[in-house]
Formats: structure tokens, sequence, C-alpha cells
């Protein structure tokens, strides 16, 4: 027996949802024929991919791995099976949040102008590798350490803590805070695609309240609305302002490190013409620092609150 791709899908819908009932619904099949298709799957990779041992259904770390290697394949099939001869290729690149800061404009409008059969596609996605490491894009600009495997990163800049506070909050009319002053507050953390974790702070003076959210807007809603406070990098103070929102610099917060990073392996024929102007329109660092298979861009942070030291809206 081969490998279909009937395999990969009917595998991405058991880890989509954890249960072969939900799965063969999605799939209209019969749910012996999904877990028949699912133990073709593991015996010709002669690996287990999900634990049935429990009444809940679980995915071992074989298969955590092979999820994001299937979806991959899934998307790059049907793209190709929907491209239309004669019609662009688009290069998509994601982000988790602010983009390119100020300098989104300008990369998009000089990609435009010196690349325009390729049509340049922004996307948010709201995922720690803004879609990448699932196939969803073929670039991402991100923020903070990146652990994902299997991807290349290249620091293009840093960006500057700051901490946003609601308006009428008795700090935010200061020109600089150190995070201690936030200890005693409620902190907004972004679990999904941020990086402020509590261990920005020291160990001795770490807040003890916290909330928990998923992007940049819940992120904002919950301080405007003053119900927290929390740590991003200037970007989103550029990309984000809000009559019922401060932004004060913070003085003992590490800069965030800004990449852009894209799967090691073939990709988009474009990539290599994105990395050259990234660096030219927001890069401003002495030399990329280029590291492959998810050894990370160092610490940062963005709209954030996830694993990993750093901060960002979050």
């Amino acid at each position: 027996m081969s490998i279909e791709l009937r395999h990969f899908r009917c595998f991405l819908a058991i880890a989509d949802t954890l249960s072969i009932t939900r799965a063969a619904e999605r799939l209209h099949l019969t749910q012996p024929a999904v877990s028949r298709t699912l133990r073709q799957l593991e015996a010709e990779l002669g690996l287990r991919l999900v634990d049935r041992t429990t009444h809940h259904l679980a995915l071992t770390p074989d298969g955590l791995s092979f999820r994001d290697q299937a979806a991959i394949a899934v998307t790059a099939f049907d793209r190709a099976l929907g491209h239309a001869p004669h019609t662009a290729w688009p290069l998509r690149l994601g982000h988790a949040w602010s983009a390119a800061g100020t300098d989104t404009t300008a990369l998009l409008r000089r990609w435009h102008e010196e690349h325009p059969a390729t049509p340049l596609e922004l996307l948010r996605i709201d995922d720690r590798t803004a879609g990448l490491a699932r196939g969803d894009v073929d670039a991402a600009l991100l923020r903070g350490e990146v652990r994902a495997p299997g991807l290349i990163t290249d620091q293009l800049t840093t960006e500057p803590r700051v901490a946003g506070l609601p308006a009428d909050d008795p700090l935010a009319h200061r020109t600089a805070l150190s995070l201690t002053e936030l200890t005693d507050r409620t902190i907004a953390l972004n679990t999904v695609s941020g990086t402020t974790t509590l261990d920005l702070w020291p160990a001795q003076a770490r807040p003890a309240s916290t909330i928990t959210i998923g992007n940049t807007d819940d992120w904002l809603a919950a301080i405007t609305g003053g119900r927290a406070v929390g740590v991003t990098t200037s970007a989103t103070a550029e990309m984000h302002p809000h009559p019922s929102m401060a932004y004060v610099p913070l003085t003992d917060a590490p800069a965030v490190p800004v990449v852009i990073a894209w799967r090691d392996g073939p990709g988009h024929p474009r990539i290599p013409d994105l990395v050259r102007l990234a660096h030219e329109v927001i890069g401003r660092t002495a030399g990329g620092d280029v590291r492959r298979g998810g050894a990370g861009a160092g610490t940062g942070s963005g709209t954030d609150t996830g694993t990993g030291t750093g901060t960002g809206t979050d």
C-alpha cells in the first residue's frame, strides 16, 4: 500500500476533532472506514499517531509532529490544484500582530513596484508562527523566540517594549515605567500568538494576577475596559493607537527581536526576494541572525503571552 492524499485528509480530520465519529461525519465516511484508513497510515509510516487507550482520542508526540507536515502537504496540493493557468502565484506573508509596524506600507508598496507579477498577500493569523508551520503562508513576520522545528529565521530588527495602560490610569502620564511598577496589577497575556510571560519579571516581583486572551483586539479591549494592563512593543503602539489607551516606555525590559521566517525546504521561489526587501525596508541590525530548524530568534515580545521570555501585545 502507498500513502495517498486521502490518508492525510483522514488523519487531519481526526487530529482536528479528536473523534473518529466526528471525523467520519466531516469526511462523509463510515466510522470503520476512517479507523481503517488511520491504521493503514500508521502501518505505512511505522508510527503510532493516535492514542486510543482512553475514552477520548489524543495525538501521540509522533502524531503532533506529523500533523503539521500533513497539513503542509494537503495545503500545497489544494493550492496547486486550485491554481488556474496563466494566473499569478501569490506570495503569502503571515503575521500574528502589527505586521512590520509602520514599515508595513513601505514593504507592500516596494514589493508591488519591484515584483508586480507576484502579488504579496498580507495575512493576519492568530498563531505563534502566523500559520507558517501549518503551511497557511509562505513566510511570516514574527516577534520573539521562534521554537517551531523546520523553520528558518532571519532577524530584521528589534523593538523596544512598552506598557499598555488605560488612558485614565494613574501611571498613564508617566514618561517611563519599570516592570516592578506593574507587579500589583492584573496582566493581560496572549497565550495564542504572544510572547509575554511572567518570566519577564524578576522572580521576586512577578504579578500575582493575570487574564488570558487570544489576540491583539482582545488585549486592547481588556486594557481599555479597565480589566488589566499589558506589555507589548512599540509596533503595537504605532499600529493600534486608541483614545482610551496609553503606551509608556519600559526602562528595564529587553528589546524584542523581529524576524522573517520561512520553512526549511522547497517553497515559493520569490522568498529570497522578500527576505532581501524586508532587510532593506525593515532591517536596522548590523547583520541578519539566520537560524535554522527552530533554534530561535532570541527572546522578545509581541502581541503576547505564550511560552518564552518577552512581551508584546499580550
